[in-house]
C-alpha cells in the first residue's frame, strides 16, 4: 500500500491566482529588459546564446509535459488520469514558443556559426530560409496536434456548456448530447494523441539536429534527435511534478491526486533520469571506440578542455547522480515539497547542459563560462512566461484541475 501523503492545512496567506499571475509578468518583463540590454551591451551573441538555451529548454519542457498526456491516454493508463489535466495546461506554453523561434530568425547571424564556414556541399541542409521553414512547419504541425488533443479532452471533461467566449468557446464547441457522440470524441482524442506522440519524436529530432548539433556543422551524430526528444520529455516530467506538488500544497491537499500518483509519477521521472543518462554514455561509448578526430574533437572539448569539463561533471552529477541516489528511496517519491527541489535542481541542470552542447562553438577559446547575470535573467523570463501561459491555461479551463474521483477520459 501506498503511503499517504501528509495532510497539509491550507494557508489564508497562499498566493491567489492574480498574484501568481504578476509574479509571472514581473519575471518576463525582467527578462525581456535583460535580454534587449544584452542586445545593446559589447556581447550581444551572450545575449542571443541565453536566447536560443532558454528556448530549446522551456519548449521542450512544454512539449514534455504534455506528451505525458498523450502517451498516457493512448496506452490507457487510468493511473494518469488526474495529472493528464494539468500535463495539458502547458500548451499554453506552445504560441509563446512559437513567437520565440521566430525571433531566432532576427539573431541568426549570431547564433549559426556555419553561414561564415565552407560547408562542402551541406549548405544544401544547412541554409537560413529552408532550416527555418521546415522547422516551421514542425512547430506548427506539433503545437496543432497538441491544441486539438486538449480541444477533444475538454468536450469529455466539460459537463454543462453554460457561458463561454474567447479561447474556451473556440476549443470546446459543440458538447457532447449522448454517448455516440462521447465514444467519436474519445477516438478523435486518441487519434490527435497519436499523432502528437509520432510528431514529438520527428520534430525534436530535427529541432536538435537544426538548433542544437548544427553549431558544430562538420560533427554527426545518429543518436542525437533521440537525445534530444528523451531530455525534453524528462524536463516535461519535472515541471509536471512540480505543478502537481504546487497545486497539492496550495490547496491544502488537492482532491484527485494521491500518494500513489506522486509515486507513479516519480518512478517514470526516474526512469526517464536513467534513460537520458543511459542515451549520453551510449553516444559516448560509439564515438570513443570509433575514435575519428571529427567526432572525438567534440567531446573532448566538452568533457576535457577548461572551462567546459567542470560544467560537464556539474551536469552529469545533478542531472543522474543526485536523481539516482534520491529517488531510489521509495518514501521520497511521495514528499511533494522534496520532489519540487530535485525536479527543480534537474531543470537547472538541463539549462546548463545546454550551455556546455551550445556554449563552445559560440565562444571560441573561451577562458571562463558565458555564464552572468544576463543568462540568469533571460532564464527567470522565460520561467515566468512559462508560468503566465500555465495559470492562463488552468484559469480559462478550470476542468483540467485535478477533482475527487477523477477517471481517465
Amino acid at each position: 500500500m501506498n503511503a499517504p501523503i501528509p495532510s497539509v492545512q491550507p494557508n489564508p496567506a497562499a498566493a491567489t491566482p492574480r498574484s501568481i499571475f504578476m509574479f509571472g509578468a514581473v519575471l518576463a518583463l525582467a527578462g525581456l529588459a535583460a535580454f534587449i540590454v544584452g542586445l545593446l551591451g559589447a556581447q550581444p551573441q551572450r545575449a542571443w546564446q541565453a536566447f536560443l538555451i532558454n528556448f530549446l529548454l522551456w519548449s521542450g519542457m512544454a512539449q514534455g509535459a504534455v506528451l505525458f498526456a498523450a502517451v498516457t491516454h493512448t496506452v490507457k493508463a487510468r493511473w494518469a488520469g488526474s495529472l493528464s489535466g494539468l500535463s495539458q495546461a502547458f500548451v499554453g506554453f506552445f504560441p509563446w514558443s512559437l513567437v520565440c523561434f521566430l525571433v531566432l530568425l532576427i539573431g541568426r547571424n549570431h547564433l549559426f556559426p556555419w553561414l561564415h564556414e565552407d560547408l562542402h556541399g551541406k549548405e544544401i541542409w544547412l541554409n537560413i530560409p529552408f532550416l527555418f521553414s521546415r522547422d516551421g512547419l514542425g512547430f506548427l504541425a506539433l503545437y496543432g496536434f497538441g491544441w486539438a488533443f486538449l480541444s477533444q479532452d475538454l468536450k469529455l471533461r466539460i459537463r454543462a456548456p453554460g457561458s463561454a467566449s474567447g479561447l474556451r468557446r473556440l476549443l470546446t464547441g459543440r458538447l457532447p448530447q449522448n454517448d455516440a457522440e462521447v465514444q467519436r470524441i474519445r477516438s478523435r482524442k486518441t487519434l490527435w494523441g497519436g499523432l502528437y506522440c509520432f510528431a514529438f519524436a520527428l520534430v525534436l529530432s530535427l529541432i536538435g539536429f537544426d538548433l542544437v548539433m548544427s553549431m558544430d556543422p562538420h560533427w554527426v551524430s545518429t543518436l542525437f534527435g533521440a537525445y534530444h526528444f528523451v531530455k525534453a520529455f524528462y524536463v516535461g516530467l519535472g515541471a509536471l511534478i512540480i505543478l502537481a506538488a504546487i497545486v497539492h500544497l496550495r490547496q491544502g491537499g488537492r482532491p484527485g491526486i494521491a500518494a500513489a500518483h506522486f509515486h507513479d509519477i516519480g518512478k517514470l521521472f526516474f526512469a526517464f533520469c536513467l534513460l537520458w543518462a543511459d542515451f549520453f554514455y551510449v553516444q559516448l561509448t560509439v564515438i570513443w571506440y570509433g575514435n575519428i578526430p571529427e567526432e572525438t574533437s567534440y567531446v573532448i572539448l566538452r568533457t576535457v578542455t577548461p572551462p567546459w569539463n567542470a560544467l560537464a561533471w556539474f551536469v552529469f552529477i545533478v542531472c543522474f547522480v543526485i536523481p539516482f541516489v534520491v529517488l531510489i528511496n521509495r518514501r521520497v517519491k511521495t514528499m511533494p515539497g522534496a520532489m519540487i527541489a530535485l525536479c527543480g535542481l534537474v531543470i537547472l541542470g538541463i539549462w546548463l547542459e545546454h550551455l556546455l552542447l551550445i556554449g563552445p562553438a559560440l565562444n571560441h577559446a573561451a577562458t571562463e563560462l558565458p555564464l552572468g547575470v544576463t543568462e540568469g535573467l533571460v532564464f527567470i523570463g522565460f520561467l515566468g512566461l512559462m508560468v503566465l501561459a500555465v495559470v492562463y491555461t488552468l484559469k480559462t479551463f478550470p476542468e483540467l484541475l485535478p477533482s475527487a474521483g477523477e477517471e481517465t477520459r
